[in-house]
């Protein structure tokens, strides 16, 4: 049995030299089904090694090393194209192969130009192959038309070729060959659905969004107080403030142009409003969200003002007052301290005492420094 260090050699013209690193790396890398392998007792890859030329090998006569390196190859591979058709180094390459009594070993891959086309310009059988009298050549051609997508005739036609060095046939290997195909290019087109999926990502983190906040009254509502109106919003970003006013809890506030990269992140919030308690308090921003305030129950609730006798000019201690109908009285100095729950908080309260009384209305915003005189 021969031994052989290569299993083919490529000859081509140094103008097909991309065709020629490509089909070096095509026969390398193909893998066989499994159970050819198993049957046929090969390798998953039994097409390596394959010889291509070094650039270090230089044109001229074949010297011992090239011609070595041919005796060592059990195939030709002829890269065949006008180029190479007019090369004497390819025809010198195909006739010492003949010479060593393999021709039918002898395979030819069609790059470019056509056979027999009797043109100089578009011949791609090199001359010497005629003059050689070998038989009918079987060439693999990329250019066949034998499918609309010139993607596949070219893989039919590596295919071909491999079939051919391997004795097998060709549909034996062209059928799988066809499914790893569309197995491909279902990854293919789900890694580009992945990518697009990606960059649409990318590019909706990329864009802006406005967030909106509205507003609710959590603690209990008093229909005799007046609406809350005019919160301001204030919504802290990335050392940024964002504002926006509030006219009633009906509206929203609107704080545009935020990165979106920010959206689900921690930002503070402030909310100041008239009649209401501060809040300040870290969200989880959101486009859209409804914060709970809460009103301040001493801004209506909380009642001070002193009882004074107007006749004698002074105050009136330990006097029975009634504010709204809750029942009080008068400390010492005649001071009246109060504070109403928020369900019976009023605008303006009614105060009746067991004396006369000159004034029996009062301001609930106004009553620190209110004196109400005995008559």
């Amino acid at each position: 049995m021969e031994v052989y260090k290569y299993f083919a050699f490529i000859s081509y013209s140094s103008q097909d030299t991309v065709w020629g690193k490509r089909l070096q790396r095509k026969l390398e890398g193909y893998r066989m089904p499994s159970t050819l392998c198993h049957e046929r007792g090969w390798k998953r890859t039994p097409l390596k090694p394959v010889f291509f030329a070094p650039t270090d090998i230089q044109p001229g006569p074949l010297s011992d090393e090239l011609q070595e390196r041919i005796r060592a190859s059990r195939h030709l591979i002829v890269i065949c194209s006008p180029q190479s058709a007019q090369s004497q180094w390819v025809g010198r390459e195909i006739a010492f192969f003949h010479s060593l009594g393999r021709s039918d070993r002898m395979h030819f891959f069609i790059v470019d130009g056509k056979p027999h086309s009797g043109d100089a310009q578009t011949e791609c059988f090199n001359p010497v192959i005629q003059s050689l009298g070998l038989p009918e050549i079987l060439a693999a051609n990329i250019n066949e038309r034998n499918y609309r997508w010139s993607r596949l005739n070219r893989e039919r036609a590596y295919v071909q070729l491999i079939t051919k060095l391997l004795g097998i046939e060709f549909d034996t290997l062209w059928q799988r060959h066809k499914r790893r195909i569309a197995g491909q290019l279902v990854v293919a087109f789900a890694l580009l659905l992945m990518v697009l999926g990606a960059l649409v990502q990318t590019w909706r983190m990329s864009q802006p969004f406005d967030a909106q906040i509205m507003l609710y009254e959590a603690s209990l509502h008093n229909k005799y107080l007046p609406p809350l109106k005019d919160a301001i919003v204030t919504l802290t970003l990335d050392n940024e403030e964002k504002c926006d006013t509030i006219a009633t809890l009906s509206k929203t506030a609107l704080l545009p142009n935020i990165p979106r990269r920010l959206l689900d992140s921690e930002a503070k919030l402030s909310i100041r409003c008239a009649d209401c308690l501060p809040k300040d308090t870290t969200i989880l921003l959101q486009k859209k969200q409804e914060i709970g305030i809460c009103r301040d129950i001493t801004a209506y609730g909380t009642i001070r003002f002193m009882l004074w006798n107007g006749r004698r000019s002074c105050p009136l201690p330990h006097v029975a007052v009634t504010v709204n109908g809750v029942e009080t009285q008068s400390d010492d100095e005649g001071r009246v301290s109060l504070d109403v729950p928020l369900d019976r908080q009023r605008v303006v309260y009614r105060v009746e005492s067991v004396v006369p009384l000159a004034d029996t209305v009062l301001e609930a915003k106004h009553t620190g420094s209110t004196v109400i005189v005995t008559k």
